[in-house]
């Protein structure tokens, strides 16, 4: 059951975290290190430095997020990130979906939990 479970976990995390990326930038835009570190150390994400750059990318692409370069006095250039208006769009409908589903899973759980207790 480990091996299936470990490969279920990564499979459900590929499919959120360009979700939870979104959700971050919701607020306002951010630092890229400050966004990886905060995704880095959100608990049950279990995503790395070097996962997020890639997920960053591909949101910048599919235009769902932009960057812009700021100059630092104390180092190379900042790449901050935020939103695009299809990106909220489109954050805004994923957020809905994954509460349905979420609802749907807690419905089937509950539905279970019945069945096993007649049993």
């Amino acid at each position: 059951m480990d091996e299936f479970f470990d490969n279920w976990t990564v499979q459900v995390k590929k499919g959120v975290l360009e979700l939870c990326i979104l959700n971050a930038l919701a607020a306002d835009e951010c630092y890229g290190y400050d966004l990886a570190k905060t995704l880095v150390e959100t608990h049950g994400l279990g995503v790395t430095e070097g996962t997020v750059y890639p997920l960053l990318s591909r949101l910048r692409v599919a235009g769902l997020i932009t960057s812009r370069l700021e100059e630092s006095p104390s180092g190379p250039a900042r790449k901050y990130y935020s939103l695009t208006k299809e990106g909220r769009k489109t954050m805004e409908t994923m957020n809905e979906y994954i509460g349905e589903l979420n609802h749907s899973v807690e419905r089937l759980k509950r539905k279970g939990a019945r069945h096993d207790s007649l049993d």
